[in-house]
């Protein structure tokens, strides 16, 4: 349940920290580039889908996921080891800046999307947006907010799910099965 949380909460991060990019765009968006077309795009054009990356809210979200595997990996070795949990918590501590340093791989990446997604015209008022008062207020109250997607979500997927069984019982009942 909590993976599933915190997937989630990634993912609505991420919604919400794209939310204005979306609406920024003024023609659909082409498939991401492969990585060697990243090689054609400007310096300029880079810089500032790196702005947007850095400036929105979603290179934050990329500071979750060292915390979650840690916390999956303790999770899986301490079930049938429990005796190491101490030992382990150490050692995830004294690689987490190695792995936090791979950081930069993934802001490339996302840099490299944003930049095959949107034209370097189409990026600068997004990037303005971010670096505005407005922007920063809006990247501001999106933990906040996400905090209360997730749970809203939970619930709601919890309530769907139900509901979605006891409909599928009725129907498959109707046909002569009993679920």
């Amino acid at each position: 349940m909590k993976s599933i949380r915190s997937s989630l909460f990634v993912a609505a991060l991420l919604a919400t920290a794209l939310a204005p990019v979306a609406l920024q765009a003024q023609q659909p968006a082409p498939a991401a580039p492969a990585a060697a077309e990243t090689d054609n795009y400007t310096p300029s054009h880079l810089a500032l889908a790196r702005q947007v990356v850095l400036t929105s809210g979603i290179a934050n979200t990329f500071d979750l996921v060292y915390p979650q595997l840690a916390d999956q990996t303790i999770g899986i070795v301490t079930r049938t080891r429990p005796e190491l949990r101490n030992d382990l918590i150490a050692v995830l501590k004294q690689l987490q800046p190695e792995f936090e340093g791979r950081k930069e791989e993934i802001i490339k990446a996302t840099t490299n999307a944003f930049a095959g997604a949107m034209s370097e015209k189409d990026l600068k008022p997004v990037a303005d947006f971010f670096a505005s008062d407005a922007g920063k207020a809006y990247v501001a109250m999106q933990p906040k907010v996400i905090n209360q997607m997730v749970v809203a979500m939970d619930a709601w997927n919890r309530q769907l799910s139900t509901d979605i069984m006891v409909r599928v019982r009725e129907e498959m009942k109707k046909k002569g099965h009993q679920l």
